[in-house]
């Protein structure tokens, strides 16, 4: 237990130092981490309002919009917060309690924490302004954003590591992630696809992690695909292999 505890402790003040590092010379400071992807989901909405139906598929084009893109923001940035953190921070690991692990926990909850604030409070803004109804099934939802945040998690803190071995792979990441938006499940939903699309798409996690996330929404209203046993052994598999990756790398990180 006091192992546990001391690491909680190394944790908690490695957000806090990480906080203070991104935000506390900015005057925006932290509110920035939220308004960021709350002001790109407004701004979506907002668009995809003007120029389509009022319902699409028989689901609010608004409701739609909003369950694609808040989980594309967590997305986003819990596979891109580790990109060079490992070398960044390797002056942190003078210090003997602290390992590759708490670094990269501490980041990844500082993200998941910041867009997490966000989801609330724009589903606060539009179901108390009536643009949507309120979620059908919540734990469903809250239980598919965790998911996410696990399952991004472990691809950002695999990309972090890769790079640290092949830099040049930095600048493939963001081309990667524009290309395979569009079998994502961010813009569509499995049902809509045609048999075959629909068995080759079930194949990405990622379209699990939408299906599951509108399904919390949406309820029965809607026909939605995923395998929540699928995707936690996709994550599992990927977090062993997080895991490992981070207790070897600490050599090569030194020596940079």
């Amino acid at each position: 237990m006091n192992a546990i505890a001391r690491q909680t402790e190394i944790i908690y003040a490695l957000v806090v130092r990480d906080m203070m590092v991104r935000f506390g010379r900015q005057n925006l400071g932290f509110i920035w981490a939220i308004l960021e992807p709350m002001i790109l989901t407004t701004g979506v909405m907002l668009i995809w309002s003007l120029i389509k139906e009022p319902i699409v598929h028989g689901i609010p084009v608004i409701a739609f919009v909003m369950t694609g893109y808040l989980p594309l923001t967590l997305n986003r940035h819990m596979s891109n917060s580790t990109i060079g953190l490992l070398r960044g921070s390797s002056s942190l690991l003078y210090h003997a309690p602290i390992s590759h692990i708490s670094i990269v926990v501490a980041r990844l909850i500082l993200e998941f924490l910041a867009s997490t604030v966000a989801l609330l409070v724009i589903y606060f803004i539009v179901v108390s302004t009536g643009m949507i109804p309120p979620a059908i099934d919540p734990g469903l939802a809250m239980a598919a954003w965790l998911l996410i945040a696990w399952h991004f998690a472990m691809i950002g803190t695999l990309q972090g590591i890769v790079v640290m071995y092949w830099e040049p792979l930095e600048k493939f990441i963001q081309p990667y992630q524009y290309l395979q938006l569009p079998i994502s499940g961010v813009f569509f939903m499995v049902e809509w696809m045609p048999s075959y699309g629909q068995k080759l798409l079930l194949w990405n996690p990622t379209v699990h992690c939408y299906e599951m996330f509108r399904a919390g929404f949406f309820g029965e209203e809607i026909v939605t695909h995923y395998d929540v046993g699928y995707l936690v052994m996709v994550t599992i598999i990927l977090t062993m292999a997080a895991a490992y990756s981070l207790l070897h790398v600490r050599g090569h990180v030194t020596d940079h």
